[in-house]
């Protein structure tokens, strides 16, 4: 019985169309940032910047026309966006023993790993360029314009920040009044399933599987609520707040004097070094950490609230007490553009036995690797919004 060895003999190039076709089958489930962005194709030999055209909508015209009389024609203005490529990639390496002995087909399964990681990877570089996006609700809106004072596992249901219809509502109303256009009839979401288990218990959220007319479902939806379809990604943006020390999430006052505030713990030197310019939240108040020693952690801006020995300092970077906040993302079209991921924009290279040359001298090695050029800008920040809220779970950093 032969042996299934992929060699540079005996792997042809249909079997390399076929790897490099099942890698970007496999990868674009995970995209779902992807989905909703104006795409560019990626042109050889054209630099490195990609460019997206933004057409400017044209003003009214409210004066009457003169009978028999042709008006003076309008010059329609584009704006012209320009983003730079990035490349990314990944590779894995197997001996030539294991492909011999092996009872899978190792580059296959390099293949669904790979695809796995690339679509994950490309996702969060889209995902990130547009949760820096310059429109952000908090919470319904009656919270002050800050991340860290959403509310989150209080016992008293009414207090805490949760996605919740009304949150839809606000951010819909938005987008109406900046014209945002919607995509396929409806605006889009992009929802972690901590917030969307949230949402959901609304009545009036309808479920994909209740849609009347299946066709044209996105990857990943799940359904729709207040004019907008919801897509459901473990990639949706968690702000998440590290611990301040190796061994607590949170820190303790035991005395402070105006900016110092002196710990009631000790910390390494590697502690400190890590929790300088950290953000921390003491007595629900938000500041930031100037400077530090073991003992002390000196605060840049003098507390307005009074703070007392024993209170709790939590990471400030996310929610309060340290809680994680979700973002979803209502999107509109054309908001953001993105290169499309086919031809160059995601392809596999397998280097085979026998290809290393002199640094692979008794022909042990190949690899298994996929490499994508990829480029993301947002376009038009009013046709996006972006919610952010506490939620009944915490799954942290994404």
């Amino acid at each position: 019985m032969p042996i299934n060895v992929t060699t540079q003999q005996s792997l042809s190039p249909e079997m390399k169309t076929f790897y490099n076709k099942n890698l970007i089958r496999l990868a674009k489930p995970a995209l779902v940032h992807a989905q909703f962005g104006q795409k560019r194709v990626i042109p050889l030999l054209h630099g490195k910047e990609i460019e997206f055209r933004r057409f400017n909508p044209l003003g009214k015209s409210t004066v009457p026309l003169t009978e028999g009389v042709t008006p003076a024609g309008q010059t329609m203005a584009v704006t012209k966006l320009l983003s730079t490529l990035r490349q990314f990639g990944g590779y894995v390496e197997s001996s030539d023993l294991l492909s011999q002995t092996a009872i899978d087909n190792t580059v296959l399964q390099a293949t669904e790993l790979l695809a796995d990681q690339a679509g994950r990877s490309l996702d969060t570089v889209i995902r990130d360029v547009i949760t820096a996006g310059t429109n952000v609700q908090y919470g319904d809106g009656s919270r002050r314009a800050m991340r860290s004072e959403l509310v989150g596992g209080d016992s008293t249901a009414a207090n805490n920040d949760y996605l919740t219809v009304d949150c839809i509502r606000r951010a819909v109303r938005y987008l109406k009044t900046q014209n945002a256009r919607k995509i396929n009839g409806d605006y889009v979401g992009i929802i972690h399933p901590d917030a969307a288990y949230d949402l959901m218990n609304d009545p009036k959220w309808v479920n994909v599987k209740t849609y009347s007319d299946p066709i044209g479902i996105y990857q990943g939806e799940i359904g729709r609520i207040e004019g907008v379809r919801f897509v459901e990604s473990t990639e949706a943006k968690i702000f998440h707040a590290e611990d301040l020390s190796e061994d607590s999430r949170t820190l303790t006052v035991a005395s402070i004097n105006n900016k110092v505030v002196t710990l009631s713990e000790t910390l390494t030197s590697d502690e400190v070094s890590a929790i300088i310019g950290r953000q921390v939240i003491i007595h629900g108040e938000w500041n930031r950490i100037a400077a530090a020693t073991t003992t002390t952690l000196t605060l840049k801006n003098i507390p307005v609230v009074t703070i007392q020995a024993n209170d709790i300092i939590y990471p400030g970077e996310a929610g309060s007490a340290g809680r994680d906040v979700y973002a979803t993302l209502i999107l509109g079209a054309d908001a953001y553009g993105v290169t499309e991921l086919e031809g160059e924009g995601l392809k596999m290279i397998i280097k085979q036995l026998g290809s290393g040359g002199t640094a692979d001298p008794l022909n042990q090695r190949n690899t298994v690797a996929w490499k994508a050029d990829m480029s993301c800008v947002r376009l038009v920040e009013p046709y996006m919004i972006r919610i952010e809220t506490a939620s009944t779970f915490e799954s942290g950093s994404n």
